[in-house]
Order: C-alpha cells, then structure tokens, then sequence
C-alpha cells in the first residue's frame, strides 16, 4: 500500500450494490443498497484480515472494486 495515499478515497463493487469511503488505512463506511431501502455502516478494523480488505480497496481493487467519487457516495448516502 502506498503510504502517500490522500484520504477519503472512494471505491464501489463493481454490481453498483455498495459504495465504500475509505477513511484512512483502519476505517472506512459503506453504503449498501438494498432490494428497497439502503443501509450505511462504519466500519473500524481490529484484525488482520480487516487491515488486508481495505488495504485491498485501496491497492488492489480492480478485480472487485472500481473508482467511485466523493459526488457518487454522497448521492448514494443522500438516499437513505
């Protein structure tokens, strides 16, 4: 992971179901949409395999995530 990253950085599984706001390297919330409501959690990492799913959003997301903006979780969130 690079250490130079800019926080928040925004990312979203690729079936557009839920749009995540990386916080820093320890926590980030996520805004799951579902069949008729949405959802929004923050999320804090306490184990390692916690630290590896959002260092994985950060660094290693094209096989699950793509690019999301700060405007697109926001109208998302917007919604709940």
């Amino acid at each position: 992971m690079n250490s130079n990253n800019i926080f928040p950085i925004f990312r979203k599984y690729k079936n557009e179901k839920s749009f995540f706001k990386i916080i820093s390297k320890t926590e980030f919330e996520e805004v799951k949409l579902l069949k008729d409501k949405a959802e929004i959690h923050h999320f804090t990492a306490n184990i390692l395999p916690d630290f590896n799913f959002i260092s994985d959003m950060i660094s290693d997301f094209e096989p699950y995530w793509e690019i999301s903006s700060e405007k697109e979780f926001e109208t998302i969130k917007s919604k709940i």
